[in-house]
């Protein structure tokens, strides 16, 4: 795997610049309370990989959304820090990346990645939606010791947010008293239908944050994460679902987490990157 050029996706280096780009693009390499599967450290890299031979007209909208421009910002140094240390420097990257007036996005790393960005967001949006498709609840108040752990990747964010969660399938039984009745979608319960989706959407507020783990996807076709559990939701499912978000919220920011690449299988590394793609997508449809 070998990048042939130093911006997203090989667009112009025009397009690419801090002050040309609309958006910009943060890696944050952290794989340091996965408790399964490794290697989202180094999701990056193979994201980018396939973002490169990736087709830069979108069919569906009939755009072109990277002459919006994405600056590659450099990614984050904290693959040996403690869940504390990583959690603290990505908060303060994010405090500092909302001042600059760009659409912020973000890519993981394990879940674990989004605390610190969850914070950030929350404090400069006050009445803010966090809308996490996920196959986990991710709800425990501390793992493995520490409050960091990508177990608990949205239990702080419960406490100051509407967080409404989409796709889940697994939990801890312990899990089960933080669930806020009316804001869980749990996969069994939406796979035959799609009346959800105006429900769950009429319970967001104006604006909305996403925070994508992968393994929502069905592992059949997104097995490369930490934990790829079976009888997750499809690829037009999900479509479908983002696009009416985009479409009828304020999307204010987005990260996309839990990439594990599997050198074998690069089918989900090009499912990432045209789900990142997709996402941009919508986002300028809009507007």
């Amino acid at each position: 795997m070998k990048l042939q050029t130093n911006t997203y996706a090989g667009i112009p280096e025009e397009l690419a610049t801090l002050k040309n780009a609309e958006v910009i693009l943060t890696s944050i390499p952290y794989d340091g309370t996965s408790t399964w599967g490794k290697g989202a450290d180094k999701g990056f890299e193979a994201f980018l990989y396939a973002s490169e031979n990736m087709e830069l007209y979108d069919i569906e909208t009939g755009t072109e959304p990277y002459k919006h421009g994405v600056y590659l910002e450099s990614p984050l140094k904290v693959k040996e820090d403690t869940p504390e240390e990583m959690v603290a420097k990505v908060y303060a990257k994010t405090q500092e990346l909302l001042k600059k007036k760009k659409f912020l996005t973000f890519f993981g790393g394990e879940h674990s990645v989004s605390i610190g960005i969850l914070r950030a967001f929350a404090e400069k949006y006050k009445n803010l939606t966090v809308l996490q498709l996920d196959a986990h609840t991710d709800l425990r108040q501390k793992y493995h010791g520490t409050k960091y752990n990508h177990a608990c990747a949205v239990a702080e964010a419960q406490r100051y947010t509407n967080l409404i969660q989409v796709g889940i399938r697994s939990m801890d039984i312990s899990e089960k008293k933080y669930l806020q009745k009316g804001k869980v979608y749990f996969a069994h319960e939406i796979m035959d239908n799609d009346f959800w989706m105006e429900e769950c959407i009429g319970k967001m507020t104006d604006q909305v944050y996403i925070t994508l783990d992968l393994d929502v996807f069905d592992g059949s076709i997104m097995p490369s994460t930490g934990t790829p559990e079976p009888g997750g939701m499809n690829w037009y499912q999900v479509l479908q679902f983002l696009r009416m978000v985009f479409r009828r919220k304020n999307v204010v920011g987005f990260d996309i987490v839990e990439l594990a690449p599997n050198p074998n299988n690069p089918a989900p590394d090009f499912l990432t990157a045209k789900l990142y793609y997709k996402m941009l997508a919508y986002l300028f449809d809009k507007k």
